[in-house]
């Protein structure tokens, strides 16, 4: 079998949708986060999920085992807060848009996200060019009225939301 081209994986892999959230570490005085859309549940025993994060980005050192880690999936009206925090924007600028607080771990919270899962890291798993982050889920919370802002073929699309 012949090795598949970068290429061709790329534009398959765009061809699967995925959530779109900003992945955030330390405090309120000293954030860092990212835009991500390589994000999965685990398991609901603990609950935890896995968050990707090329080794290259200038945010991975403050990533380490045991510290916070908080995903902050984003609505159907936050492309503009996703391309912000995928920009050479310096953390303090990135921060300096949207209402932060705090939950469990002391991770930035966003409190305009569609859903908030506040973890510790329990694990990071080199894989090639990325780190998988396992991180055991601490609190969270929902917005029940938001939909929400997805990944799909390089482009976003909002979703909207609908009852449970």
């Amino acid at each position: 079998m012949l090795a598949l081209e970068t290429s061709t994986f790329r534009n398959a892999m765009a061809r699967l949708g995925a959530a779109v959230n900003i992945v955030t570490t330390g405090t309120r005085e000293d954030p860092v986060g990212f835009t991500a859309s390589a994000v999965c549940s685990v398991t609901d025993t603990p609950p935890t999920l896995l968050v990707c994060l090329n080794r290259a980005s200038r945010a991975r050192e403050a990533f380490v085992m045991g510290g916070p880690l908080c995903v902050n999936v984003l609505s159907g009206t936050q492309q503009a807060l996703s391309n912000h925090f995928a920009s050479p924007n310096s953390m303090a600028e990135r921060f300096a848009t949207g209402h932060w607080t705090t939950l469990a771990t002391g991770a930035p919270v966003l409190e305009e996200a569609v859903a908030t899962f506040d973890c510790r890291i329990s694990q990071i798993v080199e894989v090639g060019t990325h780190s998988v982050l396992f991180g055991v889920v601490e609190a969270l919370r929902i917005h029940e009225t938001a939909g929400g802002l997805v990944y799909f073929n390089r482009a976003y699309h909002a979703l909207p939301h609908t009852a449970p």
